[in-house]
């Protein structure tokens, strides 16, 4: 997620000043920063594209399915004024993944490095809890409207550090269930599982932005 800085007079309001939401708006805020439903479905796209024509056809067939519609999103995100960083980024990630089918010839493949990421986050999340600086409170604190120094506030500690747990359980859960997936040779479950992460994970970060909100406003 990129955040252009922002002016003075456009930075996010107190959440002292800014009533706490309910959970719903949180959500459709969340979603919005990912674009929204069309943005989930153009992010999953490539991926269904690519596990469909690899049941009818074949895999060679399945990536140039995929390439053409990983630069059609990427063209799409563009006109529709998206980052363009985050379009190269997706554009990237899709082209390592087929890369990585290609090299072996097989479709599991293109799921490897999707399987092996939440192992990676579970870590980094579970590091950043032990050193005391919960990976959502440096993500979000700022999309809360926290102080600068929420680290000494020990009510945001908590929040962050419990939602920052709670992504550690959702990356071992999904780490296991690919892992599992993969190794059954069960392509088309692997793009089911990973389609679902992005939705999952709004919902963590709209739960915890409510959460610190509420937080503060009991302040």
């Amino acid at each position: 997620m990129t955040n252009r800085p922002l002016p003075p007079a456009a930075a996010p309001p107190s959440a002292r000043d800014d009533p706490p939401q309910a959970f719903g708006p949180a959500v459709r805020r969340a979603l919005a920063g990912s674009g929204g439903a069309t943005g989930l479905l153009m992010t999953a796209a490539p991926t269904v594209a690519f596990v469909a024509v690899n049941a009818l056809s074949d895999l060679w067939t399945a990536l140039v399915a995929l390439a053409v519609i990983t630069v059609g999103v990427f063209t799409a995100r563009v006109a529709r004024g998206r980052s363009t960083k985050g379009a190269v980024v997706g554009l990237a990630v899709a082209a390592t993944c087929a890369a990585v089918a290609a090299l072996t010839g097989e479709a599991r493949a293109f799921f490897l490095l999707p399987t092996l990421l939440p192992g990676v986050i579970m870590l980094v999340c579970l590091g950043s809890v032990l050193v005391r600086r919960p990976a959502t409170g440096i993500l979000l604190n700022r999309i809360v409207g926290g102080p600068a120094d929420w680290r000494t506030d020990r009510g945001l500690m908590h929040v962050y550090t419990v939602s920052t747990l709670v992504a550690v359980g959702i990356n071992i859960v999904n780490f296991a269930l690919q892992a599992t997936f993969y190794l059954a040779d069960q392509p088309s479950v692997l793009a089911v599982a990973h389609v679902a992460t992005g939705p999952v994970f709004a919902g963590l970060v709209a739960l915890t932005v409510v959460a610190a909100r509420r937080r503060l406003s009991r302040d």
